[in-house]
């Protein structure tokens, strides 16, 4: 199996790294983001060059110059579509270094933002092979220091400017029993999550009169899979304007549900058509 390893420099992202070389199992690419945030985030570059070749590995780099007001989704945005076009470059796999401490994040920054169903069923991504998630951030610091593994500091981190480091601050007192309760909730909802998504596949139609007869909530996932099938993706409340698009547009009509997609509508039929 050959991987594109994300790799910030990190020591969740170095534990991984260290542990799939160790495996001898795969064939490992190297792959860092600099968003261009804080001004010595090309020291983290150099580090994990410096990782790379130490393992004798490959390298792929990026730097972005998102600017200190960046926000977190765009941060994420520019690195995920940096990270997919090295994995397609390489016709590879992608794998990070989330664990179980992200998923209990980001289920929480869902829910403080205002959440459907599927934001408790988040890091479900088939494209994306995620190793860690049974593991917490404690667990990855003890491999590392066992293993006499360094890593560099994120000073943003720390910084309560970001929902997440305020979130985490209050995670951090959770006990035991309240982590697993919540990771087996996790796990239930990305179970039924795949369940849903297999079925709202074999559902899936353009015909407008099917969609306004059922509930929202089915049409919304039907939606969903209709678009997916097409390889484009809208969040829940501009399907939710679709959707009533769907229901109310005249015949002839094109609306434009996100940026360079375009849906025309015919007496019967919604017809999505792709991004230039």
């Amino acid at each position: 199996m050959k991987y594109v390893v994300a790799v910030s420099g990190g020591v969740d992202s170095v534990a991984l790294l260290d542990m799939l070389v160790r495996s001898g199992e795969h064939e490992l690419v190297v792959a860092h983001f600099d968003h261009g945030i804080r001004s010595e985030s090309d020291e983290d570059a150099r580090f994990v060059a410096g990782l790379a070749k130490r393992y004798g590995l490959p390298f792929e780099t990026e730097r972005g110059e998102l600017g200190g007001n960046a926000s977190e989704d765009a941060a994420r945005r520019a690195r995920y579509d940096f990270l997919r076009r090295v994995t397609t470059k390489h016709s590879a796999t992608l794998t990070t270094a989330h664990h179980q401490d992200d998923v209990l994040e980001t289920i929480a920054i869902n829910l403080v933002r205002g959440t459907g169903w599927r934001g408790l069923a988040v890091m479900n991504d088939p494209t994306i092979d995620r190793p860690l998630l049974d593991l917490s951030k404690r667990e990855l610091y003890d491999y590392a220091v066992a293993n006499g593994l360094e890593w560099v500091e994120d000073a943003t981190n720390t910084s309560d400017v970001y929902l997440r480091n305020r979130l985490r601050k209050r995670l951090s007192v959770l006990d035991n029993q309240s982590r697993k309760e919540l990771i087996d909730l996790w796990q239930r909802q990305v179970w039924l999550a795949a369940d849903i998504d297999a079925e709202a596949a074999r559902l899936a139609t353009s015909s407008r009169y099917f969609l306004t007869m059922i509930e929202d909530a089915a049409a919304l996932e039907l939606l969903r899979a209709s678009l997916a099938s097409e390889s484009l993706s809208l969040d829940r409340p501009r399907r939710r304007r679709l959707l009533h698009a769907i229901k109310t547009a005249k015949p002839g009509a094109v609306y434009e549900p996100g940026e360079r997609m375009s849906v025309r509508f015919t007496k019967r039929e919604f017809i999505v058509k792709h991004p230039l």
